[in-house]
Order: structure tokens, then C-alpha cells, then sequence
């Protein structure tokens, strides 16, 4: 499996991730929304950086269920509860910090939204990873 990443010189620069994700690969996986839920289900907090570590925790064992890590990541999308960009900044650079962080070097969105699926739900993560053989 091969994956490509390209930033083509005529586009902006971008803080980390890549505007195109090329894959050369079998099998891909497409995980569920990742959410700040602990093993019982509960929403974790307060507050957004706890809510990010739970996410990115509970993407690492989703992937590696399917044999893949951050690496494998191609294509990712960030919702985060908030209109401020500040917010989003933080969210997209503690998302970074995290064992998770190699995942958004690839193609990747960034939103703001204004709510999401379970009450004090502040941030989840939409991940698709090509699988290595």
C-alpha cells in the first residue's frame, strides 16, 4: 500500500495537514464519528482538551482493532461545538499533541458546528484509513 501526500505549490499553505490524499490500497476503513465517550457511554469533561484526549483515545482503538494506527489515516474531519475560531485553533492543535496527531497530516476539515449528537458533546472526530495489507 502506498499513500500519498500532496500539497501543490499554486494552493495556500496549511498548518499540517494536506490538501490532497492519494491512496494505492485494497481495503479501506470507515469509522463512526468518534465521540468523547467513556466505556460505560458517558460524555467526559468538563471541558474541551478532556473531551479531545477521550476522542483521540478511543480513535487510536477503533483503528488498531482494524490493524491500522494515525499513519493509515487518509482522510479526517474535525467537528468541534463552537464558532470561535480561537476554539477551533485549540482544538485542531491539542488534536495534534496527541498520540492521534499523525492522522491530520492528511486531507483534513475543520468545523465549527452548533451542536452534536450527545448533550455537553463538544468536539468528534470522522476518521477513513486505508488499510495496510
Amino acid at each position: 500500500m502506498t499513500i500519498t501526500r500532496i500539497n501543490p505549490r499554486q494552493l495556500h499553505p496549511t498548518p499540517g495537514y494536506h490538501h490532497i490524499t492519494v491512496v494505492e490500497a485494497g481495503r479501506t476503513a470507515y469509522l463512526a464519528g468518534q465521540c468523547p465517550l467513556d466505556r460505560e457511554g458517558n460524555v467526559v469533561g468538563p471541558g474541551l482538551a478532556a473531551q479531545i484526549d477521550q476522542v483521540a483515545a478511543n480513535a487510536l482503538v477503533a483503528l488498531a482493532e482494524v490493524g491500522a494506527g494515525p499513519q493509515h489515516v487518509v482522510r479526517s474531519v474535525i467537528y468541534v461545538r463552537s464558532e470561535q475560531t480561537a476554539e477551533l485553533s485549540a482544538a485542531w492543535r491539542r488534536l495534534n499533541a496527541t498520540a492521534l496527531g499523525p492522522a491530520f497530516a492528511t486531507a483534513s476539515t475543520l468545523l465549527g458546528v452548533a451542536q452534536l449528537g450527545f448533550p455537553g458533546q463538544l468536539v468528534e472526530v470522522d476518521l477513513t484509513a486505508a488499510l495496510p495489507d
